[in-house]
């Protein structure tokens, strides 16, 4: 196996736990060592049988890979984990809990739900060995709450339930649940491991559909393992190595094979479980400029008034209006008669800036003759700056789900002038997008009238520009700066894993004020 975090999956132990630690030191031996092994199913069999965890009680036998199981599946097993002290029911092995997300020291994020669904149950009324809708969404909310990104939602590294999804050979599975097949479908897991029904599957890779939270079809793996030491010999240990989600390069979880089948969870009828409103094909996590889920008011009028509206803002309460009390002063360079040069908030090196209007103005394809004027002043003088120090530059403008103009500035050494517009290139094959490629940007009359768009400014004075804005990945352009290709930072992906404390911003800004100033021009 690939480097990576080594981890071990076994199906129904049901008492037999002399024969699955055996097992499991051998393969640890092997082919380890081993971070976790995670039991799903029954982990727990009869009184008789469960006597073979007293000598690991007692200490004269040792576990030798951290364990975690699942809760009770029946009624008559919730005792083995009834006043368990964090969990513990002895040395190296634990009990995960009803449900939620375990995240290794690796990063890699396990999520896992014990149980069978409840009959009957859309809210909260199970019983200690059952799981409810509210248990799903909670699993849900924590695995998108989680995520370190903001642009786009990546999956998790594994799914545990004990119970299989409905939709998976529902035919010959009658215990099927349609809250695990949701969840499932959700929360797009690269790696879904169950057990409960004693036989070993494992079927071809699916593909969930796009969502809310993300615009890449994330891969699914499904695997159910048998029962330890079945007689039939059939599969019931499993092991893999993972690189966390999060540090993955995205062209290989969105690189498809060519064994993959249909999604099974597609257009699936979830007979009530949940509503459409649960789902996240119709929901919203990124930041919404129009406030959030508003109720619509105005009856009919409001209906047949289908018109885009143009939101109202208060300059007050924009983040980037120079009038406004909330900007952050401090972060300000020097300052124009239409614009002003800032750093950037969670920066992705000293010399990340951006040129942002000092009124509001949404978007540069609505700027007057004269803002147009000073803003390619500001561009000129910063490629004069970053050229004295050998760099080259690019621009950037994001005129979606931003209400304010905000140019970003980045540069390069002059070596990797060539690769930028290849790097953008191969970010928008990864993503679905289709970049126009025009000329050097010295016109508002190039830019779009109305609408969304991306463009970037090269320094090969090319400009890429996009309109296809829908699901458009919030970070494009850092994802592209932080790519392996140019400044190999994919940590930084996220302004918000960057944030500086004031001092640090405020030392940032001095130093750049005092190299950019022989080539300020507000000061004349």
């Amino acid at each position: 196996m690939d480097a990576g975090t080594k981890i071990l999956v076994v199906g129904d132990v049901r008492g037999r736990f002399k024969q699955l630690f055996q097992r499991v030191e051998q393969v640890n031996k092997k082919a380890g060592p081993f971070e976790i092994l995670c039991c799903v199913g029954d982990f727990f069999g009869d009184d008789k049988q469960n006597e073979e965890l007293i000598a690991y009680k007692n200490g004269f036998k040792h576990i030798t890979v951290p364990t975690y199981v699942l809760g009770p599946n029946k009624k008559e097993h919730t005792k083995y984990f009834a006043d368990l002290a964090d969990g513990e029911i002895c040395t190296n092995l634990t009990y995960l809990g009803r449900r939620g997300v375990y995240t290794l020291s690796s990063g890699v994020k396990i999520a896992y739900l014990s149980g069978f669904e409840a009959a009957g149950a859309t809210e909260s009324s199970g019983s200690e060995f059952e799981f409810t809708k509210a248990d799903v969404l909670a699993v849900r909310n924590s695995c998108l709450v989680s995520k370190n990104c903001s642009t786009e939602y990546r999956g998790v590294d594994v799914l545990l339930t004990s119970q299989w999804p409905y939709g998976m050979q529902e035919q010959e599975n009658a215990n099927a649940s349609k809250l695990v097949s949701f969840l499932c479908r959700e929360i797009k897991p690269r790696y879904h491991f169950c057990a409960i029904n004693g036989t070993h599957y494992e079927c071809a890779p699916f593909r969930m559909p796009k969502d809310e939270t993300t615009q890449f079809e994330l891969c699914t793996r499904f695997i159910s393992l048998a029962d330890v030491g079945n007689a039939n010999k059939a599969k019931y240990i499993y092991a893999l190595s993972l690189k966390p989600v999060d540090k993955s390069r995205l062209l290989d979880l969105v690189q498809k094979t060519t064994n993959e089948i249909p999604c099974p969870f597609i257009g699936l009828d979830l007979g009530g479980a949940v509503s459409k409103n649960d789902s996240s094909e119709n929901r919203q996590y990124f930041y919404d400029m129009e406030g959030g889920n508003r109720k619509r008011q105005g009856g009919e009028n409001n209906r047949r008034d289908k018109r885009p509206r143009i939101p109202q803002i208060d300059q007050e309460k924009c983040w980037f209006c120079l009038s406004s009390p909330d900007v952050e002063k401090h972060l300000i360079i020097t300052v124009g008669e239409h614009f002003y040069l800032a750093l950037a908030k969670g920066p992705i090196n000293k010399n990340h800036v951006m040129i942002l209007s000092t009124k509001h103005v949404p978007c540069a394809a609505q700027l007057s003759p004269e803002d147009w004027q000073e803003l390619d002043k500001f561009k000129a003088a910063l490629r004069k700056f970053f050229k004295s120090l050998g760099q080259v530059v690019c621009f950037t403008e994001r005129h979606y789900k931003s209400v304010h103009l905000q140019i970003n500035v980045l540069a390069f050494e002059e070596g990797y002038a060539w690769k930028i517009k290849h790097s953008f290139e191969d970010k928008a094959e990864e993503f679905n997008l289709e970049f126009e490629t025009l000329p050097a940007l010295d016109s508002v009359k190039m830019l779009p009238e109305m609408g969304p768009y991306f463009l970037a400014e090269l320094p090969d004075d090319s400009t890429l520009i996009t309109r296809q804005m829908k699901h458009f990945p919030i970070h494009f352009a850092r994802d592209v700066f932080c790519s392996e290709n140019l400044l190999n930072c994919d940590e930084k992906v996220n302004w918000k894993e960057c944030l500086l404390e004031r001092d640090e911003e405020v030392a940032y800004v001095e130093d750049f004020r005092k190299a950019f100033a022989p080539f300020d021009f507000t000061d004349d």
